[in-house]
């Protein structure tokens, strides 16, 4: 009996713990028929193109947990304070075109006039548990308020590394647009968003801005999800066109023929944003590798690679700096143009900048 007893109290207590508005809400209603309507969504979920396995063959989750808790590189975070710039975002020149990271895969866009906001992480954290998955010492340079005025937010797909409650709340009164995936504008709208200012769309879609601005929604290789349920909300890459750039928005992604048929459709791109961090053989096709980062960039026909997804947490087993070591190396076999800012450096979208090979600076080493 007190077996039984204290069984439902644990079940009740997740029950109510998963009820915090930070996990959002699945959608339901006229949201919810639309997405049934969608020709990526089958079996009560939205699916890959390719068959996507979350773990890979030959690996357990028994395998990775334990692997999580015991097998994790020694230099897994960095070893000092990642070093960083701060860029004034409200005084910017109008006439800028110019790229700012803030770490891991959240970046600010100032292109032809207009402002954009990547997938912003600035809670200090990437997880539901305030307490686990904490951003970097050195990362959390800017803050909400260290923001213009958005006119779009972008928002590639719910995992808590790139939806992130807190900055969301706080953005509110600053965002003019919020442009999603099908389903992921459920959770805007129970967090108090305008519905009317959310658009949300399909693989092989286009939102049409207005002005020389268009965003088309393009395929990731991937999953979404706040709870226990999965992909009920969609991921996805985009592709943004303005009156003089065109950059390609990667999200997260797996290696796959999509790359390839995005940049024939859409290609060349002035810039490619992509993940590059977090993977491993055990989950490798839903995280590329950095080898792979590289050689979508070639496929998309892009002139220019900004490896995104890494120097900010720890969500793999990598050395944190590994990616980039990786990515640099093969781009250079690949003849492939990086684009390596500190966080908070300005990214000139107009010219060519020497960068720095910050992440082997002494201090960030291994001893």
């Amino acid at each position: 009996m007190i077996f039984f007893v204290i069984l439902a109290l644990l079940v009740v207590g997740i029950v109510l713990f998963m009820r915090q508005p930070i996990f959002g809400r699945q959608p339901s209603g006229a949201r919810l028929e639309r997405i049934k309507q969608s020709p990526n969504y089958r079996d009560g979920q939205f699916q890959n193109e390719s068959l996507t396995p979350a773990l890979a063959e030959g690996a357990s989750y028994f395998k990775v947990i334990t692997k999580f808790f015991f097998g994790k590189s020694k230099f897994n975070i960095p070893g000092a304070t990642i070093p960083s710039q701060k860029t004034d975002l409200l005084h910017l020149d109008p006439n800028e075109n110019v790229l700012v990271w803030f770490g891991h895969s959240s970046y600010f866009m100032q292109i032809d006039g207009k402002r954009f906001l990547v997938d912003p992480v600035l809670s200090g954290n990437a997880s539901p548990l305030s307490f686990t998955t904490p951003s970097f010492k050195g990362t959390d340079v800017y803050t909400v308020a260290d923001f213009p005025n958005i006119d779009y937010l972008l928002i590639s797909h719910d995992h808590y590394d790139h939806l992130d409650y807190k900055t969301i709340l706080q953005l509110k009164p600053k965002v003019k647009q919020v442009v999603t995936g099908l389903g992921t504008g459920e959770h805007f709208e129970y967090w108090g968003y305008d519905p009317a200012i959310i658009a949300e769309k399909d693989w092989n879609e286009g939102i049409d801005l207005g002005g020389g601005f268009k965003i088309d929604i393009t395929p990731g290789r991937h999953f979404s999800g706040r709870g226990f349920s999965r992909n009920k909300a969609l991921w996805v890459s985009m592709v943004l066109q303005t009156p003089s750039k065109k950059i390609f928005v990667g999200g997260d992604s797996g290696y796959d023929h999509h790359f390839k048929k995005i940049g024939e459709k859409f290609g060349p791109f002035d810039l490619a944003l992509l993940e590059c961090g977090q993977y491993n053989e055990a989950w490798k096709y839903i995280h590329m590798m950095p080898e792979e980062t590289v050689t979508a960039a070639k496929e998309l026909n892009a002139k220019k690679l900004m490896p995104v997804h890494w120097a900010k947490f720890s969500l793999a087993l990598h050395d944190w700096n590994e990616p980039i070591l990786r990515a640099s190396a093969e781009a250079k076999k690949q003849n492939m143009p990086l684009v390596t800012p500190l966080i908070g450096q300005k990214v000139d979208l107009n010219g060519d900048q020497i960068w720095e090979e910050w992440w082997k600076e002494k201090a960030l080493q291994p001893e």
